[in-house]
């Protein structure tokens, strides 16, 4: 079941502690990494105790909870990224909500990002969301056709492509989840040295962040360590 927000701040100390030191091992400081806390299904009341313990970056799955919760916390200045599955008929309130979006796979659906995003509005950063497994069951382009969706979407206004994001398969080996983070950290420099200028990779949840992290991680998505269980919907 969920943390209460009473204790929320020791969870916190230790996705942070666990953070600096898979960062450590690494050779970066633990600033190298952002903390995305994946909020979905957890009550606002959660998310306001994170934001008051120094949290500002949010990640949320369904549009209708998200924009709730952004309402609710709107005091806040809070950074808010959909990492859910994109569907086309719901890029309108996601361009117009959202600061950074995790899943895009399709060009199809980065340009109704693109045509959708507010022209008052600073770009929407972007990364594109691949398939590392080529798992069916799961979204994302596939490695070989990585290249061409990226110079489409580098090309497209009002959106900032970012770098690139994965949910590859459950490992409880730590060598083997290294690896398919390795993967989608090569897929990365192999754009960069055609000039992509990728700064993100948004890799790494609760069970595997710290390999994430070994492999070049600068955003980890964190809910259940964070939050504990989600509640049944």
């Amino acid at each position: 079941m969920s943390r209460s927000p009473q204790n929320l701040p020791a969870a916190l100390a230790r996705v942070r502690e666990r953070i600096a030191q898979a960062a450590a091992a690494a050779g970066r400081s633990a600033q190298s990494v952002t903390l995305l806390a994946a909020g979905k299904a957890q009550p606002p009341e959660l998310l306001d105790a994170a934001a008051r313990c120094g949290v500002g970056d949010f990640g949320e799955s369904y549009l209708q909870e998200a924009l709730a919760k952004m309402a609710a916390l709107q005091g806040r200045a809070l950074t808010w990224h959909f990492i859910g599955r994109l569907q086309a008929n719901k890029t309108g309130p996601i361009a117009a909500s959202f600061a950074w979006v995790h899943g895009v796979d399709r060009l199809k659906v980065a340009e109704r990002l693109a045509a959708q995003r507010p022209h008052h509005a600073p770009p929407l950063n972007v990364c594109l969301q691949v398939n590392v497994a080529g798992e069916a069951s799961k979204g994302g382009v596939a490695p070989a056709e990585l290249p061409a969706l990226a110079a489409a979407v580098a090309r497209l206004p009002h959106l900032a492509l970012r770098g690139l994001m994965c949910i590859p398969p459950e490992e409880t080996d730590p060598a083997r989840q290294r690896a398919w983070f390795a993967r989608l950290r090569a897929l990365q420099d192999d754009l960069n040295c055609s000039g992509a200028g990728l700064d993100t990779l948004s890799m790494g949840m609760s069970a595997d962040f710290e390999a994430a992290i070994l492999e070049g991680a600068t955003i980890v998505r964190i809910g259940t360590a964070l939050f504990g269980a989600r509640p049944q919907r």
